[in-house]
């Protein structure tokens, strides 16, 4: 069974949209090959929302302030694929966490498990009502499950 993680990030306001699209640029490869290496992850991605925006879509000349999102679906506990998260996608996070309100104290996440835990608990827009829904095309269905029936 999927569970889903809709983590947003405020971020600090005197960081610029071009030092937060060179921070997501800079760590997709890294983060893609560590996310591989989980073996849990259905799917994964990064948003940048501008909340002074209508559509909240960023654009040349936006200024803020920010939200930084990260979206997946994991299989297993929430505790496990957190602790996978720092395992394997911590330096990632360090990176991106300089740029988040109250970031600074968790760096490095591997020091920090307990209180980076509660920090993605918080701000995981999933675990809290009315956004705890998941539709799943599958249920049931593991990664693992999935990567063996079309081996590549």
């Amino acid at each position: 069974m999927a569970s889903p993680l809709s983590l947003f990030m405020p971020v600090l306001p005197n960081v610029s949209l071009q030092d937060l699209y060179t921070g997501l640029q800079n760590n997709q490869p890294a983060l893609q090959a560590a996310l591989a290496s989980i073996g849990t992850v259905h799917y994964a991605r990064t948003l940048l929302i501008d909340r002074s925006a209508a559509n909240l879509q960023p654009s040349a000349g936006s200024t803020g302030p920010f939200v930084l999102a990260v979206i997946t679906e994991y299989d297993g506990d929430f505790n496990a694929y957190i602790q996978d998260f720092v395992n394997h996608v911590g330096p990632q996070f360090d990176a991106l966490l300089q740029f988040v309100v109250g970031g600074q104290a968790l760096i490095p996440v591997a020091n920090h498990l307990n209180a980076f835990t509660l920090f993605i608990a918080a701000n995981d827009a999933s675990q809290h009502a009315p956004n705890d829904g998941l539709y799943e095309a599958y249920p049931g269905v593991t990664v693992q499950q999935i990567l063996a029936a079309f081996p590549s």
